[in-house]
């Protein structure tokens, strides 16, 4: 139970089957309260065949199975002022949350051809804004309550980036250079944030099934993967759990490959 009595917000766990739904499950497993956010109108454009309005109700029972505390709501991080309205509505229901990982994202296949200003947009709402934000909200929110308590409150960021820095991207040209954002932010928030003992660290979780590979897809790919199998959600939860707990305080600035070998 490492994460006992800390509460972890996670965005962007939609799908039973998603990185952020294995990320609440890891995290849960190790006692932590979660608040996990959603978006319906999203995954029903991009997942149809797992989009569920009613899905986030039940999960949140099946969190709270474990016996640690949950609250959800349905946020687009693309919105002006996402942030501050999450953070609230986490301070509202569970506390103050110590840990934050931000998985949402908006990932749509362009190429040269298909490219626009509203796509890229629209990538980077979500993908820049949205995680810039709510990682300084996140910050600020950490710094204001060690100044109030007196004390130094460890504090947890992990984002979520892609394989951009391990090879080009065809035909994902915006989500790959918004997630090589992503990277780059991670280092360098991480060197303001160590001395208020907050850590900053990304997962590459590589080619993931979560939803969106077809058969041929994964046939595909599972040659490129040495251990003889495809990367799992649970693969990308599990060090996610690594990266939040105590064990990883001497770990920040860091873009983990964790990609099987792939």
């Amino acid at each position: 139970m490492k994460l006992q009595g800390r509460t972890a917000i996670i965005t962007g766990a939609s799908r039973a089957g998603g990185i952020g739904a294995a990320i609440c499950r890891a995290f849960a497993q190790e006692g932590a309260n979660i608040f996990f956010t959603h978006l319906y109108d999203y995954d029903k454009a991009y997942y149809p065949d797992d989009a569920d309005q009613s899905w986030p109700t039940l999960f949140a029972e099946e969190l709270r199975q474990m016996n640690v505390q949950v609250a959800h709501m349905s946020l687009d991080l693309a919105a002006p002022g996402a942030a501050l309205q999450l953070l609230e509505a986490v301070q509202q229901t569970l506390g103050m949350p110590t840990i934050l990982v931000n998985n949402a994202t908006c990932s749509v296949d362009v190429d040269f051809r298909s490219m626009n200003e509203q796509l890229i947009d629209a990538h980077c709402a979500v993908n820049i804004r949205g995680t810039f934000m709510l990682s300084a909200e996140f910050a600020r929110l950490l710094e204001s309550g060690q100044m109030k308590q007196g004390d130094n409150v460890s504090g947890r960021i992990i984002n979520f980036t892609s394989g951009q820095g391990k090879g080009p991207m065809p035909g994902n040209l915006v989500y790959a250079a918004t997630k090589g954002a992503i990277s780059t932010f991670t280092e360098s928030l991480a060197v303001e944030l160590a001395p208020l003992h907050i850590t900053v660290n990304a997962i590459d979780p590589g080619p993931t099934d979560s939803g969106w590979m077809s058969e041929e897809v994964k046939q595909a790919l599972l040659p490129r993967f040495p251990m003889g199998r495809i990367g799992l959600p649970e693969d990308a939860a599990r060090l996610a759990a690594f990266l939040a707990s105590d064990d990883s305080e001497w770990i920040t600035g860091q873009v983990i490959h964790s990609r099987g070998g792939y």
